[in-house]
């Protein structure tokens, strides 16, 4: 399975799970990295670059797992888009402001690999947000801990 983490997946793993008191958790995460396995997009890269905490310095030196978008990502970006309640991803703060905004292309990229988008948002009725947006298109979405339940994790 191809694991797609959105940016708020990646912060509270960075800021809750400390390499030191979860050194086996590390491990396998490098693992899946290194694998291929878990990857995210270029705009969660642009997202976390400048927090200028241990996941910035991380995202750093990964070049590799924060590629940029396919063709097939893309296209299927105006699939999202044509929804009009799904236009709402992108808030207008962030339009005004030319702030990055990756969960769009985060989606694309889970389902260009048919795989799993890995996000801290919570599914709300009626809402523009990751999971919402999944569920239309019939596409796996995951939290953290789900994440961990999926690929049999215990610490």
């Amino acid at each position: 399975m191809i694991y797609v983490f959105d940016s708020s997946a990646l912060i509270s793993l960075f800021n809750n799970f400390y390499p030191s008191r979860f050194p086996s958790l590390w491990e396998k995460f490098d693992q899946l990295v290194n694998g291929g396995n878990i990857i995210s997009v270029r705009e969660v890269y642009n997202e976390i670059k400048g927090r200028g905490d241990r996941l910035s310095e991380w995202a750093k030196g990964e070049k590799n797992f924060f590629p940029q978008p396919s063709p097939e990502e893309l296209a299927f970006l105006t699939e999202i888009f044509n929804v009009p309640h799904f236009q709402s991803l992108i808030r207008q703060k962030e339009r005004l402001q030319g702030k990055p905004v990756a969960d769009p292309l985060v989606i694309a990229k889970a389902k260009a690999l048919n795989g799993c988008v890995i996000t801290q948002e919570a599914n709300r009725p009626n809402a523009a947000r990751i999971p919402n947006v999944c569920i239309h298109f019939s596409l796996n979405c995951l939290n953290l801990e789900g994440f961990m339940e999926e690929e049999n994790w215990t610490f």
